[in-house]
């Protein structure tokens, strides 16, 4: 039931360029490479979706009333007959080419564009709204709503925002009511884009529909509901983390893509190495002690926390998390999500994790006195604890665990290693390019580099011979990267232990300046330094560094 090119590619028995360049020569038809990127969208209306992708061709290109069509089987006569069908519908001459099963893919996910769903969504929408709202100024009702809701239209036009979230790799959604249309932006690495703007009037159903699928309150507008929901698209079951927020126009709506195939598992992929790592390792290997991962909101503390949890996932030992939200599930451990509207705080659930025989415990946020002293005791009665401080860098952390309450005398015992992390664009592999360094940039390099611990300092400068110029990487931009010059991100961290003359100063003056002298004697590596680092090996821009670590220059 399959074709011969089928069988062969699926056996991987020879390379498809290879095959489909023997496949022109025997059928006397030119063989055509092309990107998906350069088919314009109205070119594609002549071959519609359900045609194309049942006689596996595509319109390539039109000058004038000639068009290219791309054919994966031109031999195949049923394929010719429909083609002429389309030619004679649209009045228009063709010429047939060879393209290969991958350009036929790539081309046909062209028709699954963005604005193109929408707008085919909002015609359909259209044309039902005609007969029942005879003026356009007319309040929008409830029942309105609910029945709204539940057509086609609507629920087509969420579900191809989520979709091109996904396949965008976004890692939030946001959808805002503005004064006179709904604005739709995707954040991706980090940064917001927008993507669409709606008509203002199909906002309330949208977020409805959300609120259907959510468990959420449709009724209520007032306040801010959060809720969650899943979808299963190409076998893989995504969860998405919704919060509405009252506005001056309407409800906004934050929905957080929680896409499991996107979920690092490896140090290396966070971006931590050389002796940063070897430290971490170390921490996890100890019988018991905290280690606290620090930074703002959206910096990656809790991935990386996730993927130590990864590493320390064994048979032999229970593992007990706390979070607010989870936000991925991992085999073998065992999550609760804490519920502070009926009293089911970080601090009330600690005291009934201790009482479930762990070995490892993970608390989502240390965010107050109780939840401090309870993880400290933890720590301190023989369990490793993993937890997040909102703080800057690696030398608030202790000052900030005094302020919360616990004792000074408790923390070098319980306290093992502090990490401070922010995230950076990496540079688009696709586009980068070698540039020198000039100016301010230069000098803030030199000084970085200057300023670390001697025996990297020296490797560092050898590497790289910064004596004269500095060489670092940037993007072009591409179509690969949506002409950002970046794809994806990274982390850069900072590491700080606990030793002997750490502890001393945690007895004595723990004041940051004392404990940055420390840090430094220690041969720490700040964000910054890290980031330069990465910097010069091209994973990453210097530009993007400076942003992140919130420092002029």
């Amino acid at each position: 039931g399959k074709r011969e090119e089928e069988i062969i590619l699926e056996r991987d028995l020879i390379d498809e360029d290879f095959l489909f360049a023997l496949k022109s020569e025997l059928l006397g038809i030119e063989l055509k490479k092309v990107r998906a990127e350069d088919v314009p969208a109205d070119v594609l209306d002549l071959v519609p979706k359900e045609a194309a992708e049942y006689y596996h061709m595509v319109p390539l290109k039109k000058k004038n009333q000639h068009v290219e069509i791309g054919m994966v089987y031109p031999d195949d006569l049923k394929a010719q007959e429909a083609l002429k069908f389309l030619a004679r519908q649209h009045n228009f001459q063709y010429q047939v080419f060879l393209i290969t099963p991958t350009t036929f893919k790539d081309v046909l996910r062209r028709y699954a564009s963005f604005r193109r769903e929408v707008k085919t969504a909002l015609k359909e929408l259209e044309r039902e709204l005609v007969a029942e709202r005879p003026k356009e100024e007319a309040p929008v009702s409830a029942e309105l709503i609910t029945r709204r809701i539940k057509e086609a239209p609507i629920s087509k036009m969420v579900a191809v925002i989520l979709r091109h979230a996904v396949e965008g790799r976004a890692s939030d959604i946001h959808i805002e009511p503005l004064k006179e249309r709904t604005r739709v932006r995707f954040r991706l690495d980090g940064v917001l884009h927008s993507s669409l703007f709606l008509p203002k009037k199909v906002h309330p159903s949208i977020v409805a529909r959300i609120k259907v699928i959510s468990n959420l309150k449709i009724d209520e507008t007032r306040i801010p509901q959060d809720g969650r929901f899943s979808i299963v698209m190409d076998d893989i079951n995504i969860d998405f983390r919704v919060s509405t927020f009252p506005t001056m126009f309407g409800e906004k709506v934050v929905m957080r893509v929680l896409n499991p195939e996107q979920r690092l598992k490896e140090f290396e992929d966070l971006g931590l190495e050389g002796q940063a790592l070897e430290i971490i390792k170390k921490a996890m290997k100890a019988p018991y002690g905290m280690i606290l991962a620090t930074g703002p909101t959206g910096c990656g503390k809790t991935t990386t926390l996730y993927v130590t949890l990864e590493h320390l996932n064994k048979e032999g030992v229970n593992i007990v998390t706390l979070e607010d939200p989870v936000e991925y599930y991992i085999q073998g451990i065992n999550q609760s999500q804490v519920k502070p509207e009926i009293g089911y705080t970080f601090a009330n659930g600690l005291r009934h994790v201790l009482r479930q025989d762990p070995d490892i415990i993970m608390v989502g946020e240390i965010r107050d006195t109780e939840t401090a002293e309870l993880a400290t005791h933890a720590a301190l009665t023989g369990h490793i604890v993993l937890s997040t401080l909102h703080t800057n860098n690696t030398i608030g952390v202790i000052p900030r665990l005094i302020d919360l309450g616990v004792k000074q005398f408790l923390i070098p015992p319980t306290v093992n290693v502090a990490i401070a992390q922010r995230l950076v664009r990496r540079i688009c592999p696709y586009c980068k390019k070698r540039v020198a360094v000039e100016g301010k940039m230069k000098e803030l390099i030199k000084k970085e580099i200057e300023s670390l611990p001697r025996s990297i300092k020296k490797d560092i400068k050898k590497k790289y011979n910064l004596k004269n110029e500095i060489f670092v990487w940037e993007g072009e931009g591409c179509t690969e990267c949506a002409r950002t010059g970046y794809s994806g991100r990274v982390g850069i961290f900072e590491i700080l232990r606990m030793t002997k003359q750490l502890a001393k100063i945690v007895l004595t003056q723990p004041s940051e300046d004392k404990i940055a002298k420390e840090a430094k004697r220690q041969g720490m590596i700040t964000m910054r330094q890290d980031g330069i680092l990465k910097a010069l090996k091209g994973i990453t821009t210097p530009e993007e560094v400076v942003r992140v670590t919130e420092e002029e220059y």
